[in-house]
């Protein structure tokens, strides 16, 4: 097993990464041995991974930065780095190891503040490891402050720093920060390399697996979350169930409501799941005395924890009322292949009844408004519309679509 096994379907990408990896391990070593350094490289000191939802670019970007902290033994023998196993490569795939620092939007932007520490850190040497490491996981969201901080510390790096942006599209990032990066785009796994994953590594039953796959579209980690959480299941069977609802206002307005209730629900588990942990562990780090007392003049510093959480908490229900409207989007795009008489496999073959109900009561151009109207549901969020009033203006037009 090494580090990149855990990349469905992105072969190509693999390889580029294992070969760039190599190279850097051979800078690294020639440089700690006083030798000359090799004159072509594949290595850069900046990336750039860009695809669909669901793709990877995430774990792409942190395997290779385990790739690159690798201190396996086996390369003294001509092994490849990122064995898995080792502890930089450990420490690195957890998230822990002091010189790879993650950077992800905790609401809608990353805000300049968010980045002075990191932008001041990547100009220091590796503490411990091979490589000074940062991996901005939603790039897309630096705001024009911290896009310019970025763009500063990309133009001019500290020799032994890596910068790994991740961003949908090349599109949604700077114009003069890719220029300065190697672009390696991944594409959405197919149904057949999600299923083998969930049934190999998750140790999933095959129907299970193959049926989550088909769900998702490809999108591994929304796949291992519907194959592996009941809670996840019935959530999408709810709203699969929608369409057929929307038969009157009243109807669309209480699906509104529904749906924007689940989200937030959703959202409310995951922060008791983590913020009482983080708060305990910064108290701790600060000094707490018995009782959690804290020492004086910190707590400016949880206050900022708090409004941290607070940032993520709309950020999380944003993005799990997202998760909805995709399941929405390809009921209805199943809707659309049964209406066109196209043999495409259907995402939602567990739905069949409605989808056959819905095809014939209605025509393509019908069903592609309501797509559209979909779409414009989740543009207006992106747009900080408050959710109840962009779900409702949606169930409303699929009403009338």
């Amino acid at each position: 097993m090494t580090v990149w096994d855990d990349l469905v379907g992105q072969e190509k990408v693999s390889a580029v990464l294992d070969a760039a990896a190599r190279d850097a391990d051979a800078l690294v070593t020639a440089a700690a041995a006083g030798e000359p350094l090799p004159e072509a490289s594949r290595m850069t000191h900046a990336w750039l991974f860009t695809g669909p939802p669901g793709a990877g670019r995430n774990q792409a970007a942190r395997a290779f930065a385990a790739a690159l902290q690798c201190v396996s033994p086996d390369r003294a023998l001509g092994g490849a780095p990122g064995c898995g196993f080792c502890d930089g490569c450990h420490t690195a795939l957890l998230g822990t190891h002091a010189d790879v620092t993650s950077v992800a939007a905790v609401g809608s932007e990353i805000l300049v503040k968010d980045m002075r520490d990191t932008v001041r850190k990547s100009f220091t040497a590796p503490a411990t490891g091979r490589w000074q490491i940062i991996l901005v996981e939603d790039a897309e969201r630096l705001n024009e402050k911290s896009a310019n901080a970025v763009l500063k510390a990309v133009e001019e790096p500290a020799p032994r720093t890596v910068w790994l942006l991740c961003a949908p599209s090349v599109e949604d990032v700077l114009p003069t920060i890719r220029s300065r990066c190697r672009h390696l785009n991944l594409r959405t796994p197919s149904v057949d390399a999600v299923t083998d994953m969930l049934v190999r590594r998750d140790g999933i039953e095959p129907d299970i697996a193959l049926s989550a796959a088909r769900a998702t579209q490809g999108h591994v980690d929304r796949a291992r979350r519907l194959a592996t959480d009941p809670a996840a299941r019935e959530r999408r069977a709810s709203v699969l169930k929608l369409p057929l609802r929307l038969d009157e206002v009243g109807a669309c307005l209480k699906a509104a409501q529904e749906l924007v209730d689940a989200a937030a629900e959703d959202a409310k588990q995951l922060a008791e799941e983590m913020d009482g942990r983080e708060a305990e562990e910064l108290k701790a780090a600060l000094g707490a005395v018995q009782g959690g007392r804290l020492p004086r003049g910190t707590a400016g510093v949880m206050k900022d924890l708090e409004d941290m959480q607070k940032r993520r908490r709309t950020r999380t229900q944003r993005d799990s009322l997202d998760v909805a409207l995709g399941d929405l989007t390809a009921f209805y795009r199943d809707v659309l292949a049964l209406q066109l008489g196209t043999r495409v496999a259907l995402a939602n073959a567990d739905a069949e009844d409605a989808l056959q109900r819905l095809a014939r009561g209605g025509t393509p151009e019908s069903t592609l408004r309501r797509i559209e109207a979909i779409s414009a549901c989740r543009e207006a969020l992106d747009r900080n519309v408050a959710p109840l009033l962009a779900v409702e203006a949606m169930t409303m037009a699929l009403r009338a679509g």
